[in-house]
């Protein structure tokens, strides 16, 4: 099964593409609004636009909207959240940059490598509290009580997402291995599928059904969304280029236990686990390309891309169930059909 469906048919709806760039430029736009400017402008508001200003694919921010639509809101409703997402979506991949010692961000050197690992972080602070600003213009926009919601939303995603982050931070920091599926997915439910996935459809809902909708069901299509979005994510680090933005093999050389590093060392015999702990026990400045090539040859031989791209479709076919079991009844729409599609699109976007 292959990393990339480049060079083959498409098979997502040109919905998709159509309302990224629709949702997305109207969810920078909002976000520009909120960039600060003033002094000191080098050392923090310089750096607070970089990753913002830098684009991205707007995903979180479109989800957001187009569930709101699906459930009968008007977009401009949905816009001062969908900025607070993308807002602190940048925030917290300056936070995973210096975390992970990565070199590489939408295809540029990563903040920390441009100007220190203080200011980067002072900035990801800073992008951080600048969240909260739309999420309190929530209260005149849709409401009070909506906006009350929404921030209480919003701050059970926060912990997820810092106990996922620390989840995977500490398995690189003890040098975990023997890890298995379940310890990944649990990770990856936490630390991607609440911003990615589960917060932006929860808020939507909340701005176009009010309270005419369980919410919970929305943490199983998010879960089963956001995993396939995870390990296809994992999966296209094999094979990074200027598309992708990140470097390649970034993942092994940062000690990322993804699902085929786990599932190599599983694999591996006894010989060469010790091998692989003794390279993922380094500090990354340590590792050589002679050992991060081996360990990513170790997992053609294992069958590991394989395995997690199977995985990975399957969460993909579970989501769409979810999906129907949740939108069946609405009409049909361009945002319903955005949303149905992404299922599809994890798996052929670059």
């Amino acid at each position: 099964m292959s990393i990339s469906a480049r060079g083959h048919q498409a098979r997502t709806s040109p919905v998709i593409p159509q309302v990224l760039e629709e949702y997305g430029a109207l969810t920078r736009k909002a976000v520009q609004s909120y960039l600060p400017s003033g002094s000191p402008q080098r050392y923090l508001y310089d750096l607070v636009a970089d990753y913002p200003l830098r684009g991205g694919k707007m995903m979180r921010s479109s989800l957001c909207i187009a569930t709101a639509r699906v459930f009968g809101a008007r977009v401009e409703d949905a816009v001062c959240t969908a900025a607070a997402i993308e807002l602190l979506h940048n925030a917290l991949l300056i936070h995973d940059d210096i975390q992970d010692d990565s070199e590489e961000r939408r295809g540029r050197p990563t903040l920390h490598s441009e100007h220190g690992m203080p200011l980067a972080l002072n900035a990801g602070d800073a992008l951080s509290l600048l969240s909260m600003r739309p999420l309190m213009d929530n209260a005149r926009l849709i409401g009070p009580r909506q906006a009350t919601q929404i921030l209480a939303e919003a701050d059970r995603m926060a912990w997820e997402s810092a106990e996922g982050q620390a989840m995977e931070l500490g398995w690189c920091r003890d040098n975990c291995n023997g890890l298995t599926d379940e310890d990944y997915l649990i990770m990856v439910l936490k630390k991607t599928c609440w911003l990615a996935m589960i917060f932006p459809c929860r808020a939507g809902a909340i701005i176009g059904a009010h309270d005419a909708v369980d919410l919970d069901q929305f943490i199983r299509f998010g879960f089963f969304l956001g995993a396939s979005f995870q390990i296809q994510d994992d999966l296209l680090n094999f094979v990074a280029d200027s598309h992708y933005g990140k470097e390649l093999h970034g993942d092994i050389w940062e000690g990322k236990r993804t699902l085929m590093l786990n599932h190599v060392y599983r694999q591996a015999t006894e010989d060469e686990r010790v091998r692989i702990a003794e390279i993922l026990g380094l500090p990354r400045g340590q590792r050589s390309l002679v050992q991060v090539n081996w360990i990513r040859r170790l997992m053609d031989i294992y069958g590991s891309v394989d395995y997690a791209s199977k995985i990975a479709h399957g969460l993909a076919g579970a989501a769409l169930h979810e999906f129907h079991t949740i939108y069946a009844h609405l009409p049909d729409s361009r945002d319903k059909q955005f949303i149905e599609g992404l299922s599809t699109w994890v798996f052929e976007r670059t």
